[in-house]
């Protein structure tokens, strides 16, 4: 079992408990809804990045320790939710967990189809994003990457780090903890800082 795998399992896990707490402030909050939500923020990006990548069977449906995964964190975000939810910047903690290791799985998985570099780095951040989108949408939230702060930018900074380290032979799991590490650190200091990225209309 290699690390790529684990921390796949390891960002699923996180993806999880940040869309099942992603219901807390809705009117409805029963099992199926955090549940769901919980199911399409963890699977989302990566079942778009294979359908646009022709990848099939999709992953979670390939592989049952996916959806084990899912219904570890929802059973996780349920039996500790009160301490999860006092927990200052817990959401933001397992999405910037879950966006770092899914960039760079949807990176590697993408160039290991045989796509362009540049292919594989927005399938990476598609990946990352787009079950996060889906989650914003589902509780009527403006989706992240549509707000100030440094999100997709992000993503797309590890990727291309990612592809450095890869094109000039860097060991793999050390290209992948290296890039996913430069992803969480961006995030942290850009809601730290408050970066945001240039507005396009002046």
């Amino acid at each position: 079992m290699s690390i790529q795998y684990i921390l796949e399992i390891v960002g699923t896990f996180a993806f999880a408990i940040s869309g099942a707490l992603a219901v807390k402030d809705q009117k409805h909050q029963d099992w199926f809804g955090a549940s769901f939500t919980a199911f399409i923020s963890s699977i989302g990006g990566g079942t778009i990045r294979d359908i646009l990548l022709d990848s099939y069977p999709l992953v979670w449906i390939r592989d049952i320790t996916i959806i084990y995964a899912i219904m570890a964190g929802i059973l996780v975000t349920f039996v500790f939710y009160k301490y999860l939810i006092g927990l200052r910047r817990t959401l933001f903690f397992f999405d910037t967990w879950g966006i770092a290791l899914f960039t760079i799985v949807g990176t590697e998985k993408a160039l290991n189809l045989g796509v362009r570099p540049e292919i594989a780095a927005i399938m990476g951040v598609f990946s990352a994003v787009m079950g996060g989108v889906i989650r914003d949408m589902m509780t009527n939230e403006i989706p992240i990457i549509y707000r100030k702060e440094v999100y997709a930018t992000a993503c797309l900074a590890g990727a291309c780090c990612y592809l450095l380290l890869d094109r000039f032979g860097a060991e793999r799991n050390v290209a992948f903890i290296s890039s996913s590490i430069l992803i969480i650190v961006i995030r942290i200091l850009a809601v730290r800082y408050q970066w945001s990225v240039p507005r396009f209309f002046r």
